[in-house]
């Protein structure tokens, strides 16, 4: 492939990418499945790596995000980017249209829109493509988070139809439920501390340095207000439905309202429905539409006179706090829960809150007895976030955090720049054994079916088992002489453990339970070192080396090994059959010729495709990279390769060899 058709051919793919993403994001329709718009995808990754002068700024490529850290740089806003004035009652409502009123003696319409509770961007676009996204920051200047926005598929990275040459265009960040739940899932089972709600995740993601982990984290954004000089409508609600038809994701919610009665419906409308919507929001922002007015009413020191925020109260209710109990995870986190008289709050009846960990605590200055206030945090998870102080006792004791874990009594330990206390004894406190078995058995680590945590709880009631590996000791008798346990399914799980032993070693190793290994770390330590052997003896070094294995996770792999307790289980599972190497069965034509050989391959060929020469590497025990560093074996060159490539490859002295020369490697 030459430079021109390259060309062409990394233009049609950007319009196909480009389409399927507006269609699948923006108007929630999908022309094409997830596997057809993948291969789109790899097939622009793989020309653009051939021809990277070729690639554009606005590339659907842009969006995976890159592994290389990034410092912000603070960016001066050209328009001040400043916060609302709340309002919280109909009442102050009337009082903004009346002082309104008395600023401009035309008429004028209002719009009522939805107020995303996520964290505020600015987003600058010239000559139709986006060339800067900052922070609110203090108002005047912000951070420059371009390159973490540009992996948010709803924000366009070039718009399409009518735009003006220039403007700027604010809206909200936001983590949808459904995403933030399963966040908080992925970080429970690394042992990291859940986010407290959406908006805070949005926010720490978007101030990630390492753009690829934004991406992964599945971000969303609406847009809500036009900035510009030459601007194709006066009125924000038609300005609006412009940058809808430039490719903008704005909301189907916003409303334009006569009066304040109609603002009212408004209000009373999405108070209700705002539950129902897939991402937070706590108010409606109320403008009046035209922005000549607007421009004509000017600002205030803090906040426009043409705007209010208009927050919905959470709903809140007060309870006492009778206690304080405390939770020990699998990974010997200890999460503080309150424990409430019961209250009917949002639907619910609410009897516990969370307190997520001592700071809380702290900063709340929690006493037993005291009137609190609760209120659902992010319309999901009961919180309390304020005292009656006028009601505490005085001789009312203190809630201290605890110094010792509530189920083993060892002394809690916490890592300096973390926020949670941890248990440390991993191996004999019976919450965290119970849990390491729960997950050992659930469907993405050894998946054994017939077993769950009740069976769990009753065997580890029964002295049955302490740990993963006493699993594998179980027969008929121990598991049929359980409550609700009949011979059916005593056989069924005895099956199941039985097959679990075919398990390859990926999935044994996120099974284990060390802090950190999640699914993808346990694939890319396997598929680098091996084996667990490889892995208990690596050096800090080695462990690091490895692709997104970064300093914490290291320290913690090899401090989960210096525990004897941890390195007798492994003997035990590994006596049992279980999988801690990867398999070493050969495929047809399997060798080592190639093996410790890093390979990279660039341009087209004629006897192979790209990816039957990988396979081909990969077969032959050598390991395929993508860019060339001094630590590149071979560049496999084909026709039509990148310029760059060929020139970092001799300026490395990397030897240059064809498909041919590659196949006699391995003769």
């Amino acid at each position: 492939m030459d430079q021109t058709v390259a060309a062409n051919r990394i233009a049609d793919l950007t319009e196909m990418l480009d389409r399927h993403n507006y269609n699948y994001y923006i108007l929630n329709h999908s022309e094409i499945d997830d596997f057809t718009f993948d291969q789109l995808m790899a097939e622009l990754i793989a020309i653009e790596k051939e021809f990277p002068d070729l690639v554009h700024p606005a590339s659907p490529t842009q969006r995976v995000g890159s592994d290389h850290n990034q410092e912000f740089k603070q960016v001066a806003h050209k328009y001040q980017m400043l916060s609302l004035s709340n309002t919280y009652s109909e009442e102050e409502v009337l009082e903004f249209d009346q002082r309104v009123r008395k600023l401009t003696d035309e008429n004028f319409e209002y719009v009522c829109e939805l107020k995303f509770d996520g964290t505020s961007i600015s987003l600058t676009y010239e000559k139709g493509l986006l060339v800067r996204a900052v922070t609110r920051g203090d108002g005047e200047k912000g951070d420059d988070v371009t390159a973490n926005v540009k992996t948010i598929k709803t924000i366009p990275l070039k718009l399409k139809g009518d735009y003006p040459d220039e403007f700027e265009i604010r809206g909200e960040i936001l983590l949808p439920f459904k995403v933030f739940e399963m966040l908080n899932q992925e970080r429970d089972e690394i042992g990291e501390q859940p986010f407290a709600n959406p908006r805070n995740a949005a926010s720490g993601t978007l101030k990630l340095q390492n753009s690829s982990v934004v991406a992964s984290r599945r971000l969303d954004a609406y847009l809500y207000h036009v900035i510009g000089t030459d601007l194709p409508d006066d009125g924000h609600f038609e300005l609006l439905q412009h940058a809808a038809s430039w490719g903008f994701k704005i909301s189907e919610h916003t409303r334009k309202c006569k009066n304040t009665q109609d603002i009212f419906d408004f209000l009373n409308e999405w108070n209700i429905s705002r539950k129902d919507l897939p991402v937070a929001t706590d108010g409606v922002v109320i403008k009046i539409n035209s922005q000549r007015i607007q421009d004509e009413l000017g600002f205030t020191a803090k906040s426009p006179r043409w705007a209010i925020a208009y927050k919905f109260k959470a709903e809140q209710v007060s309870t006492l706090l009778l206690s304080v109990s405390y939770q020990v995870g699998r990974t010997g986190a200890i999460t503080p829960v309150a424990n409430l008289e019961p209250v009917l709050l949002s639907g619910t009846v609410v009897r516990r809150a969370t307190l997520h960990n001592s700071d809380v605590i702290k900063n709340l200055d929690l006493h037993l007895g005291d009137v609190v206030f609760v209120e659902k945090g992010g319309e999901i998870i009961p919180k309390i976030i304020r005292v009656d102080l006028t009601l505490r006792h005085p001789l009312s004791e203190r809630v201290n955090f605890i110094t010792h874990c509530p189920e083993c009594n060892s002394e809690l330990v916490r890592t300096e720049g973390e926020s949670a206390f941890y248990c440390p004894n991993e191996t004999g406190c019976p919450p965290q054994l119970k849990g390491k078995m729960e997950h050992f058995i659930s469907r993405k680590s050894m998946n054994i079916d017939g077993l769950g945590s009740e069976t769990i709880e009753l065997l580890f009631q029964h002295n049955k088992v302490k740990d993963v590996a006493d699993l594998y000791d179980l027969d008929e008798e121990d598991l049929s002489n359980l409550e609700r346990m009949g011979e059916r399914s005593a056989t069924r799980i005895l099956e199941s453990l039985f097959a679990s032993k075919n398990v390859p070693f990926e999935r044994v190793l996120f099974a284990i339970g060390i802090r950190y290994v999640g699914e993808t770390v346990a694939k890319k330590l396997a598929r680098e070192l091996k084996s667990m052997e490889q892995i208990k003896n690596a050096t800090y070094e080695k462990l690091t080396n490895v692709e997104e294995i970064g300093g914490k996770i290291a320290e913690s792999i090899i401090n989960w090994f210096k525990n004897e307790d941890n390195c007798k289980l492994i003997d035990r599972l590994k006596n049992h059959g279980l999988n801690f190497e990867v398999s070493t069965e050969q495929k047809e034509g399997q060798t080592d010729k190639l093996k410790g050989l890093s390979i990279i391959i660039s341009g087209t060929f004629s006897k192979f495709s790209r990816e039957e020469i990988k396979n081909f590497i990969e077969l032959n025990g050598g390991k395929n990279v993508s860019s060339i560093s001094t630590k590149t074996s071979y560049l496999v060159a084909g026709e039509s390769i990148g310029p760059s490539k060929l020139e970092k490859a001799q300026q490395l002295k990397i030897p240059v060899i064809s498909e041919d020369e590659l196949i006699q490697l391995t003769i």
